[in-house]
């Protein structure tokens, strides 16, 4: 396949059973069918991708409406770019499945985490706490010594502390494909992938 990617949306996850009765914990992704709405070359953008487009809607902004209008003028919800190895085989309209995928193919998930708000360093960072006893009375989850005082006289940039955890892109890597349902545009993957229920994701094969 020249597209080395497509969009799906995480349903859950759930077991599944081999046929040697061994089960393994996989995720449920909902992927495609993708169009492709944009072609991106190195003569015209300096480098080449596709856009795809995932899940048709009937209304969009007029941005929106002229930018895929060359494409057929199907509307979408979501929009991203995915890699390619021969911009010459792929044609704006086409319909990408889930059956680029197989069986034991090694793929990247890439989401947005979720979202845990404001926390400490014990839950962020995984640090141990200060001691329960010998007089400590506040210290259960305090971080410890954040720096010297004279030198620097300062807090290093980077420290680890606490503050906003989550609700960021990440990438997941090498995870095994444990089955295609080209019928119901599934993917089972084995384990667990960025973000909770009806998350986006992007699953690019590993190259």
């Amino acid at each position: 396949m020249t597209i080395q990617g497509l969009i799906g949306k995480v349903m859950g996850g759930t077991q599944y059973f081999h046929e040697d009765g061994t089960a393994d914990a996989v995720t449920a992704i909902r992927v495609g069918p993708c169009t492709v709405t944009q072609i991106k070359t190195l003569e015209s953008d300096g480098y080449q991708s596709v856009q795809l487009g995932f899940e048709p809607v009937k209304r969009s902004n007029k941005p929106i409406q002229g930018h895929l209008k060359i494409a057929g003028g199907q509307l979408f919800r979501f929009m991203r770019e995915v890699g390619v190895t021969d911009i010459d085989e792929v044609a704006l309209g086409d319909e990408i499945s889930v059956s680029m995928f197989d069986v034991g193919d090694r793929v990247n998930v890439q989401g947005t985490s979720k979202g845990k708000g404001f926390q400490g360093g014990v839950k962020r960072y995984n640090f141990r706490g200060g001691p329960k006893t010998h007089g400590q009375s506040d210290r259960h989850r305090a971080p410890g010594s954040i720096g010297a005082g004279s030198t620097p006289g300062r807090v290093l940039k980077g420290m680890r502390m606490a503050g906003h955890m989550g609700n960021a892109k990440v990438t997941v890597r090498g995870i095994k494909v444990v089955t295609v349902d080209t019928d119901k545009n599934i993917l089972l993957l084995k384990g667990t992938v960025p973000g909770g229920h009806d998350s986006l994701v992007k699953i690019s094969k590993t190259m």
